[in-house]
């Protein structure tokens, strides 16, 4: 195992964070250089005032990029390590101020990573905005105290060979096992949460169930069964590690394609510059569909004669997602779907990142709202639109 350990220190500031970890470690330390290939058993410091990305295995610092692209230097590095290691990285949120890692979180959860973040019940965060935004998004696998982490990240590394064992070319005789009792946990989820998984892809219903065993130091599917069976919670949790998705802009393709050539012509026919289309958004999270929406709408009604105002309103629960979303600042890796022409027009590349433009961010507005506790919009204000 190796750590990388990232700081929000600015470029005009010494960090003398390499020597203070050194004293705590019998680990080689070292100040991350351009290019460096990471190693197990060492830790690698970033310098301060720079972003870092990897790829093949290898660091790579970026100097360039405004000081507000440095401030989220921890999701473009968890983007890229997701992107780049897989089921094999790990994201540790410590503490620290605004809402940097949240959507790094979410990149390595999407692909199957450990998660991690800290809270109190012993040295409590300093600064907890930044870990209480990552267990907000309820992608975090573990939240606990600092000085339970090691273990933890011990069993995850340990647990690795088994990850192994359900990939291509490897014995698979966990992955055997774990589809021998596909149709009882399938069973088990339609009974207690009524959605049916069986249809589910065999080699990603076997990581997700693995995972699972994997934090709960559970070694045959037999056993994670009566798991399942004894505690309802279990499964809720399963169920929400199965429903998992990329989130990227655009990440439906075909979906996005119908958006534009059957539903949004319809919304404008009829409508002028004097009218307003409004569209809603529930459960918005942190804005990558918001956006991809608000795109789609401003494609259609440019070049348009006579074309309605727009408005997108965004709604969420978690307020540290809606602010992440009001930002509109993404890591590089979670625009891979979004089109070089559409990143020309609609993004301010920054550093590392991407910045939506301001006559997008100026039609979407975001807002908490709780579609189960909270009124509905009134039918006067909204345009019969939803989506979901």
């Amino acid at each position: 195992m190796a750590f990388v350990v990232i700081s929000h220190i600015g470029r005009d500031r010494p960090s003398e964070l390499a020597t203070l970890l050194s004293n705590f470690t019998t680990l080689s330390v070292f100040t991350v250089e351009d290019g460096v290939q990471i190693a197990p058993n060492h830790v690698y410091v970033s310098p301060p005032g720079v972003t870092m990305t990897m790829s093949s295995g290898r660091v790579k610092v970026h100097h360039d990029g405004s000081d507000l692209a440095r401030t989220k230097a921890i999701d473009i590095f968890f983007s890229s390590l997701a992107e780049d290691q897989g089921e094999y990285a790990a994201a540790i949120v410590l503490s620290g101020l605004d809402g940097d890692g949240t959507l790094g979180i979410k990149a390595i959860k999407e692909r199957n990573g450990l998660t991690m973040a800290q809270t109190g019940n012993g040295p409590s965060p300093k600064f907890d905005s930044m870990p209480q935004s990552a267990i907000a998004t309820g992608l975090v696998d573990l939240a606990l105290p600092a000085q339970e982490m090691g273990p933890r990240l011990i069993e995850f590394a340990r647990g690795m060979g088994a990850l192994a064992d359900l990939g291509p070319g490897a014995g698979r005789t966990r992955l055997n096992d774990i589809i021998s009792k596909k149709a009882e946990i399938c069973t088990i989820l339609l009974d207690q949460l009524g959605h049916d998984f069986s249809g589910y892809k065999d080699a990603t219903f076997a990581r997700r169930v693995q995972r699972r065993c994997l934090f709960l130091n559970i070694a045959l599917a037999s056993e994670y069964v009566e798991k399942l069976r004894a505690e309802p919670a279990e499964a809720a949790t399963l169920f929400r590690d199965l429903l998992i998705n990329v989130t990227d802009f655009f990440r439906d393709a075909d979906a996005f394609d119908s958006l534009a050539k059957d539903v949004v012509p319809s919304l404008l026919e009829n409508r002028t510059s004097q009218d307003t289309l409004r569209v809603w958004v529930p459960g918005c999270a942190t804005g990558e569909e918001v956006f991809s929406l608000a795109i789609l709408l401003m494609e259609a009604i440019e070049g348009r004669e006579s074309a309605p105002r727009v408005q997108v309103f965004a709604t969420d629960i978690d307020e540290r997602a809606l602010d992440v979303a009001r930002a509109g600042r993404y890591p590089a890796p979670m625009m891979k779907e979004v089109s070089e022409e559409r990143r020309k027009r609609f993004f301010v590349k920054d550093g590392e990142g991407y910045l939506i433009t301001r006559a997008i961010r100026e039609i979407c507005i975001f807002s908490p709202h709780s579609v189960f506790r909270d009124p509905p919009f009134r039918a006067s204000i909204l345009s019969p639109a939803v989506t979901c």
